[in-house]
């Protein structure tokens, strides 16, 4: 049976969606059938990392939500952008599909104003996992807690909530632990991103964090000046394999995942 794994953070920054890109790409790699569902409705922008702009992106979440089509319409094959980037091209044979979030500003001033039925959200998600018979379903989600959100997070069978070293930050994940443990949520495990590791020793900020928030921590992402200067055009685990974030994270990976 395939797993939902909600992938969220209390604050905007944390680097949510870069996180959620790179993970879902190394389940593709390892051979599994992957999707991610941009349900950051209010600001899209995880189809970037996949070299997608509003011209190929074609249908969109917000059109399946409005009832403009159905959602594995809007299911984009990523691999079909393959020649695009160094990194996605290894995603030419691999089954993941992404489906983005409108960028457009109507469609976005839309939801801010409407917002949209949370049910339709959840029937698309479960056709997404039958259609395309998928392994993983990775929500990218939008950061805080309102009701998308908590829909996301109650029918997850995994949650990450991504943080950084940083004191609103761990204010933050210690309100959603609570949520997520209150929707009793089976899984869920922290992953700490742009950690200043010239500075603090992974393994204490591994230490600190799991005994603060009696949960487990998955994997500790350095601060990363190369994947600023990335500036999101590509998914970094797949470009620079043996860079330091990349190997981190594909620990993770297989923690969170359970890839061997």
């Amino acid at each position: 049976m395939s797993k939902i794994i909600s992938i969220h953070s209390f604050r905007g920054g944390t680097g949510k969606s870069n996180v959620t890109a790179n993970l879902a790409a190394q389940a593709a790699l390892a051979g599994k059938r992957a999707a991610i569902v941009d349900s950051d409705i209010q600001s899209p922008g995880i189809h970037v990392l996949f070299g997608l702009d509003e011209n190929n992106m074609q249908q969109t979440l917000n059109d399946y939500l409005h009832g403009r089509c159905p959602i594995t319409d809007a299911a984009f094959p990523v691999g079909r952008q393959a020649g695009a980037l160094e990194g996605v091209r290894q995603l030419a044979d691999k089954h993941l599909w992404l489906v983005p979030s409108s960028i457009n500003t109507g469609e976005i001033s839309r939801v801010l104003r409407d917002g949209y039925d949370v049910n339709i959200l959840n029937k698309g998600l479960k056709t997404l996992r039958r259609e395309l018979q998928l392994d993983y379903l990775f929500i990218d989600t939008h950061p805080g807690l309102n009701e998308e959100t908590l829909l996301s997070i109650g029918i997850s069978d995994n949650m990450v909530i991504i943080l950084r070293p940083d004191q609103q930050d761990f204010q933050g994940t210690a309100v959603t632990l609570d949520v997520a443990r209150s929707l009793d949520v089976p899984n869920i495990s922290l992953l700490v991103n742009k950690a200043l590791t010239s500075k603090y020793d992974p393994n204490q900020i591994r230490a600190f964090t799991e005994g603060t928030f009696e949960a487990p921590v998955a994997g500790v992402l350095p601060l990363s000046e190369d994947m600023v200067d990335m500036g999101s055009a590509d998914i970094f685990s797949l470009r620079y394999p043996d860079h330091p974030w990349s190997k981190e994270l594909i620990r993770a990976a297989k923690t969170i995942l359970g890839l061997s």
